[in-house]
């Protein structure tokens, strides 16, 4: 099946849509955890899941995601003008859940602070905390860029992934595949 630009921008949105999550479901994102210090007092910390995390430069060291123009969230997160992306581990499937469901019970989950005071959790494999940089529009989502603060690992073992509308994890390559790159 192939489709061109033209043909998926047609009158028929709906099937289109469907295509273009089925085929783009084919690739691997991982998931990450975005939060940011409660909005005001006696507020619980914000969060929301996101599976369009990626580095963006190194100099200056940016990062990006993509939430959604309908998001509730981002407004809150773009107000604290900071945030902390915390890459969930294959193990923390739980935690994924709870936050994208928005469970009343989400920040039950052991958190601490990063440098500018945003959740971290400890068992996610890495957290980046970062100063908000740049939101520019991309159609139904926006593009957010941080710029990074701080960042450090954290529990050990695979990323969570979700390919084909299912999560899962990574699995490295056996050490013998990568005797063929040479040094890094």
């Amino acid at each position: 099946m192939t489709y061109d630009s033209d043909r998926l921008a047609g009158s028929e949105g709906g099937a289109r849509q469907t295509d273009f999550r089925t085929i783009l479901g084919r690739y691997p994102t991982g998931v990450a955890l975005v939060t940011a210090p409660a909005g005001g007092p006696g507020a619980d910390p914000l969060g929301m899941v996101v599976g369009t995390f990626t580095s963006v430069s190194l100099d200056p060291p940016l990062v990006g995601f993509l939430p959604a123009r309908t998001s509730t969230t981002w407004p809150g997160i773009r107000a604290a003008g900071r945030f902390c992306v915390n890459v969930l581990g294959a193990g923390q499937r739980d935690v994924c859940e709870a936050f994208a469901t928005r469970s009343p019970h989400r920040w039950e989950v052991s958190h601490c602070g990063s440098p500018s005071g945003c959740p971290v959790l400890p068992d996610a494999v890495a957290w980046i905390d970062c100063a908000v940089h740049a939101q520019t529009e991309a159609g139904d989502h926006w593009f957010v860029t941080g710029l990074v603060r701080a960042m450090g690992a954290g529990g050990q073992g695979p990323p969570m992934v979700f390919l084909g509308g299912r999560y899962g994890s990574y699995a490295p390559r056996p050490p013998h595949w990568d005797q063929a790159l040479g040094p890094v």
